[in-house]
């Protein structure tokens, strides 16, 4: 069981990565977006997934996480696939709000399903260090296999054939995945995903340390998205050669920045489900500070190449891995994939929220005060994640 999670989770992610990092190249070179319309995707994508976050975790506590994961890999498959097809904004914004839905199926029902399969709590943190880890190695592995792949053939050919592999892993899903300790709900499922979805509010709202959790992800995941989505056009402006093509630097920098994840997941999993969560939290929010001025103001793309590093493989890793295993620790069997999918909409609020402020400075001013507005965003976080409290149970 372990293991058929640990692969689908690895194989998932070879093929996600190994396509964001094509199609955000594609994004800049092929479709010439602006920095204001890259970072709007993302806003319109955010809202689209608010909205559907609730009603796929609420599914995934009543019908069936195994068959949500279906669902999403069916969606992401079509909307990876269609994203190589065009070129202008409002189809790219279309496609992109469809990848976005096609993870609010997933996100939260992934940890449900393999925590209450497992139904073994004291082993279950490891789990989720150890899938952390295989998601960084995949993609990493993504990145070796689809940007050469891009560089010798076409960049929207690649992203084709990315999209057409992943939704042939629903298929591996279906067949892999069972459900032997889950109960669906047969009969009045309407009023039991009411039920479900004011159990999982209650728990939120009368847990302190979720809440905080929330908070921070609400800043980190707003500064983080849009910084990703900036990195491209700071590193071409910054003087990155085009010769050979971007997509061959892109994919070195990926790379290295994932095994540093990879690494850095290795050396803290002791740590990242006891009393330093928070700590590291903080830390890996710092971290985020430094990334987003070096890459604000420096004057080659060396310095610019070192901050995106940092960003990947310490930010980004740390504060994603620590915030899904501290609420899956406080969060009951019935509303696991509701919970976390409460959490997820607060990574959508920052994508639209934060988003859409940043958005907004690209286009009023310039790249460099955008990212400048990022590193003030982890700033925020790593005040927020400071602050003395009473001392915090194990996560």
């Amino acid at each position: 069981m372990v293991t058929v999670f640990i692969r689908w989770t690895w194989m998932r992610a070879v093929l996600h990565n190994g396509w964001w990092l094509v199609t955000s190249v594609y994004l800049v070179v092929d479709a010439g977006l602006s920095p204001a319309e890259l970072v709007l995707i993302g806003s319109v994508q955010g809202v689209f997934a608010l909205v559907c976050e609730i009603p796929a975790g609420v599914f995934a506590d009543t019908v069936s996480r195994k068959w949500s994961l279906v669902i999403s890999q069916l969606l992401m498959g079509t909307a990876m696939l269609t994203t190589g097809l065009f070129g202008s904004f409002p189809a790219l914004v279309a496609t992109q709000v469809l990848w976005g839905i096609s993870w609010t199926f997933a996100s939260g029902s992934d940890v449900a399903w393999i925590t209450d399969e497992l139904d073994q709590p004291d082993q279950i943190t490891a789990v989720l260090a150890r899938a952390a880890r295989a998601q960084l190695t995949g993609a990493a592995t993504g990145l070796i296999a689809l940007g050469p792949l891009a560089w010798a053939t076409r960049r929207d050919l690649t992203i084709v054939i990315a999209g057409a592999a992943m939704m042939s892993l629903a298929l591996y899903v279906a067949l892999r995945f069972t459900e032997h300790n889950f109960v669906a709900i047969r009969t009045a499922r309407w009023s039991a995903s009411w039920t479900t979805f004011r159990r999982g509010l209650t728990l939120v709202r009368r847990s302190r340390a979720i809440l905080l959790i929330f908070a921070a992800t609400f800043l980190v995941n707003g500064a983080s998205d849009a910084a990703g989505r900036l990195t491209q056009k700071q590193l071409l402006d910054l003087g990155l050669p085009r010769d050979p093509d971007p997509i061959v630097w892109f994919t070195a920098l990926g790379v290295i920045g994932l095994i540093v994840g990879a690494i850095v997941l290795r050396l803290v999993t002791h740590r990242i489900d006891g009393a330093h969560a928070r700590t590291d939290y903080a830390l890996a929010a710092v971290a985020g500070v430094l990334s987003m001025l070096m890459l604000a103001f420096a004057r080659d793309p060396v310095v610019g190449v070192i901050a995106v590093v940092l960003l990947a493989g310490i930010v980004t890793p740390l504060t994603r891995v620590i915030s899904t295993i501290w609420v899956n620790a406080r969060t009951t069997a019935d509303v696991r994939a509701t919970t976390h999918s409460f959490l997820a909409q607060l990574e959508y609020l920052g994508e639209i929220i934060c988003g859409l402020t940043i958005a907004a400075i690209a286009r009023l001013t310039t790249l460099p005060l955008a990212l400048t507005a990022c590193a003030a965003l982890f700033a925020a976080t790593a005040v927020l994640m400071s602050q003395p409290t009473k001392a915090e149970s194990a996560v």
